[in-house]
């Protein structure tokens, strides 16, 4: 089987990006610097196959896995059994997908007596209603409304909201740092923490190829805060990658995430803010917000 799987790299934007948004998928990876921000940590591979779909393999603990196939949604039958022939008769490996998109896994509706099919409930991603995160109007996002009105009241003056460009990423690094260490001395470390960062590094060393917008918040002249995401055209979907500020400033996360949405993405319909891994506290963060609904993603072993 011709499959020649190479490492991602940031100059792979082009090449693969024709691949994304040829059929439904309103989870996270439908877009490609979700996959390039993750790209060292679960060591993802892609190959183009016959022109028509971009296939994967990663590893992470000894485990490989695979994707979705980025194609059109027909020919979706006919290249996840390419993966499944290419991981038994190549890899002589069992066939397992970590996270397979909703949409993907109800359009193959798959033998369940052949495959196992389970629901990654921690992992699912939050979607929200593009305009009431533009305006934070009505009853349910008043709390986030008087947040962000403090914000503005208290600091008023003193705060500047500026689109990001690749010259900025010495601040961005600077900001990073000081983040992580609020980050470790304030909870346990989560496991990775210190990859997202990695990550985050790699999108500002390779920002000129990469369609990524960003944006900082500046308090007193000082970057406090920070933010990535990217769009999904054919949802017309925000994916928020990375959002990050000074919790001591209060009403900070709310100005950021309402004026990145007002300013870089005026007209998505929905807002996908990744998922909270399990994790109390992002559950709660997450859920304040008042999703319309979530990107379900799914475990998919051969029996």
């Amino acid at each position: 089987m011709d499959l020649d799987f190479k490492p991602v790299t940031a100059e792979d934007m082009e090449r693969l990006s024709p691949f994304y948004n040829l059929r439904p998928n309103k989870a996270c990876d439908s877009v490609f610097l979700d996959c390039f921000l993750w790209k060292d940590y679960y060591h993802v591979k892609c190959a183009v196959s016959e022109n028509r779909a971009a296939l994967w393999l990663m590893e992470k603990d000894g485990q490989t896995s695979t994707a979705m196939p980025m194609c059109k949604e027909e020919d979706l039958p006919y290249f996840f059994n390419q993966l499944v022939e290419y991981f038994e008769q190549e890899l002589h490996k069992p066939f397992y997908i970590s996270l397979a998109d909703e949409e993907a896994v109800q359009y193959l509706d798959l033998d369940p007596a052949v495959f196992e099919v389970v629901e990654q409930v921690d992992l699912k991603d939050y979607l929200y209603d593009g305009n009431a995160m533009r305006t934070l109007a009505g009853k349910k996002l008043h709390k986030k409304k008087n947040h962000l009105n403090a914000f503005l009241r208290e600091y008023e003056g003193r705060y500047e909201y500026r689109r990001l460009y690749c010259y900025n990423r010495g601040e961005v690094w600077q900001f990073m740092e000081r983040w992580r260490q609020q980050k470790v001395e304030a909870e346990a470390m989560e496991v990775s923490l210190d990859e997202e960062v990695m990550g985050i590094h790699e999108i500002l060393k390779n920002c000129p190829v990469l369609n990524a917008r960003m944006a900082g918040v500046y308090v007193d002249g000082q970057l406090e805060a920070f933010t990535i995401g990217s769009l999904n055209e054919l949802e017309n979907m925000a994916v928020i990658h990375i959002e990050k500020a000074n919790p001591e400033i209060k009403g900070l996360y709310q100005f950021i995430n309402q004026q990145f949405l007002v300013n870089e993405f005026p007209d998505a319909v929905l807002i996908n803010r990744e998922d909270d891994v399990g994790m109390e506290g992002l559950r709660k963060a997450k859920m304040s917000y008042n999703p319309i609904g979530f990107a379900r993603k799914y475990m998919v072993r051969k029996r």
